[in-house]
């Protein structure tokens, strides 16, 4: 997979950065990962090939972002976890990474807080950013394609400033467990084919989801494209003492006093999603670009996990992994 060069990329995409949120705690699907004789979080876990999940969006993310201007957030707890992986990324000779690239969280206070912290501290560091947040435990089943789709969005939010663009995926059934866009009125033109929000579906219940499906609505991939301006307004808009409390530090952001007043800040913070407490607030904020033939997995269960891995042979661990699944749901049903 080809990684942009530093300082190679043109002038127009100098403003260009990318948000990974790995600061989960990859509960649901642990159990997999633990008998796998990996007990960490799933972003940190080699689990459909021998780089973790983490590495590998890294890598995705590369194809459209410099590296020196891509943002992970992870937790504390994790430090053992993610301290190697980093020293080892930045050893890389296609790798430039300032100290601002790792944001640490002292806790998990769930994505909204995540991206709030990261928006914040990219608005520091470049206010004109156009910016793109990304999951760090997901699969996609072709990453060149899905890149060019984020390049799309990039462009569009360079051009209209207020868009907050949400990467949605069509889905082949209405699987349960997802978010769902349910799409209304073109915006801009046909060309663009980039289409209003009418609503927005956390994980509904089974028969909403059939109905949405149906009616033609997409996925929650959870990848959104916007300028930093528009991402904190949205969630000046949704969560105003989220915004309020990172506001107030602002000032410190990127300085030698950042760690304790965000240790502090985060002590008082409550956890919040951002699909739930954004997404689902402002859905008419939102503005879906029609995505190209791609497949995605959040890999958010063993059971998705088996799913994928009969379709794809792209481990040497597969077998393992296939059997060592089926294993957990037998054990499973005979304690039920």
């Amino acid at each position: 997979m080809r990684i942009s060069e530093p300082g190679t990329l043109n002038a127009q995409f100098q403003n260009r950065w990318a948000i990974i949120l790995a600061g989960g705690e990859g509960k649901r699907l642990r159990s997999l990962t633990r008998r796998l004789g990996y007990d960490v979080p799933k972003q940190f876990c080699p689990l459909l090939e021998r780089e973790t999940l983490l590495q590998l969006t890294l890598r995705r993310v590369a194809l459209a972002v410099d590296p020196a201007q891509t943002l992970t957030v992870v937790t504390r707890s994790h430090e053992r976890f993610f301290t190697p992986m980093m020293e080892e990324l930045a050893q890389h000779p296609r790798y430039d990474l300032p100290h601002h690239n790792l944001i640490v969280q002292p806790d998990n206070r769930g994505t909204a807080t995540a991206i709030a912290y990261g928006a914040f501290r990219l608005a520091e560091i470049d206010p004109a950013a156009s910016v793109a947040v990304f999951p760090s435990d997901h699969w996609f089943s072709d990453d060149a394609e899905l890149m060019r789709d984020v390049e799309r969005a990039l462009a569009m939010v360079s051009e209209f400033q207020d868009l907050t663009v949400a990467l949605g995926v069509a889905a082949a059934r209405p699987e349960a467990g997802y978010g769902w866009f349910e799409l209304g009125a073109p915006i801009l033109n046909e060309t663009d084919r980039l289409f209003e929000v009418r609503c927005f579906w956390e994980k509904p219940p089974a028969q909403t989801t059939r109905a949405i499906w149906r009616a033609g609505a997409c996925r929650n991939s959870f990848i959104l494209v916007a300028k930093v301006s528009a991402l904190l307004g949205l969630i000046l808009k949704t969560l105003p003492r989220l915004h309020g409390a990172f506001h107030g530090v602002r000032p410190v952001l990127g300085t030698m006093f950042e760690g304790r007043t965000i240790e502090s800040l985060y002590r008082d913070l409550p956890r919040m999603e951002f699909s739930q407490r954004v997404m689902a607030r402002a859905p008419q904020a939102l503005a879906v670009p029609a995505v190209g033939n791609l497949e995605w997995s959040d890999l958010g269960d063993p059971r998705r996990v088996l799913n994928l891995l009969k379709r794809i042979a792209r481990t040497g661990q597969r077998e393992q992994l296939a059997g060592t699944i089926r294993d957990l749901y037998r054990r499973t049903r005979r304690a039920a």
